[in-house]
């Protein structure tokens, strides 16, 4: 299957109040395709930058990443647009739902970017296979935060993307919720045999990985099989 994911060399520094903070410094991780990866650190260690660096979302000082075989980090904002929307799904903390959209139309907004003809039938399809078939035509606010976590789902893997990224996808949910999401995730990397990479505090929900990668003051601090992580 060879590397979904291989990360050389990644620093991030940002200035700060007149001074320079590292908040990554020479990240290497490859994740070969199909693993269940857990990013775990405490608050500060540069989990968050990692994600959204891999995500494309940002750039680095210095280091590559590659994405299944293309290094996003030399891209155009252009073709980082498309390969995103062809490759990666991301799951935010706090939903990004687009607040003017129902459920449906949200999970819909990729699918219509994708040029896909059938966009809400297919969207309608998503929502049914998260458990919401009967809230497609609800906004956000009209949600509660796990039915909004949910929607965010469905929206990430509408695409079918081999690279699943999520940023604490249970941070803002009671932890009956959370297990509920955690499941969903899992179950569908599962059907759609893509890479999954997951921040997160929670070592219940880092148990679930094949895989935990530690971060601590933007460094790997330790990079083990979960089983061995967590004994």
């Amino acid at each position: 299957m060879g590397e979904m994911l291989s990360i050389r060399d990644l620093s991030m520094r940002l200035t700060s109040g007149g001074r320079q903070v590292d908040i990554l410094i020479d990240v290497s991780v490859d994740v070969p395709a199909g693993q269940f990866l857990a990013v775990r650190g405490p608050s500060g260690s540069g989990k968050s930058t990692l994600l959204g660096l891999i995500a494309g979302l940002d750039q680095p000082t210095s280091g590559s990443i590659h994405v299944a075989g293309v290094e996003i980090t030399r891209l155009s904002e252009d073709e980082l647009a498309r390969f995103r929307l062809d490759t990666i799904g991301y799951v935010f903390q706090s939903y990004h739902l687009i607040p003017t959209l129902t459920a449906l139309e949200n999970v819909a907004v990729p699918l219509e970017l994708g040029g896909e003809s059938r966009a809400l039938a297919r969207a309608a399809d998503l929502l049914a296979q998260v458990g919401l078939a009967e809230r497609g035509h609800h906004y956000p606010v009209q949600l509660s935060g796990g039915e909004q976590q949910r929607v965010a789902v469905a929206r990430a893997v509408a695409r079918r993307p081999r690279l699943l990224l999520a940023d604490e996808p249970t941070g803002n949910l009671d932890s009956g919720t959370g297990k509920q999401i955690i499941e969903l995730l899992v179950d569908l990397r599962d059907h759609l045999a893509s890479t999954l990479v997951l921040v997160t505090h929670d070592p219940a929900l880092a148990a679930r990985a094949d895989r935990i990668v530690t971060l601590s003051d933007g460094r790997v601090v330790s990079d083990e099989p979960a089983e061995r992580a967590l004994s």
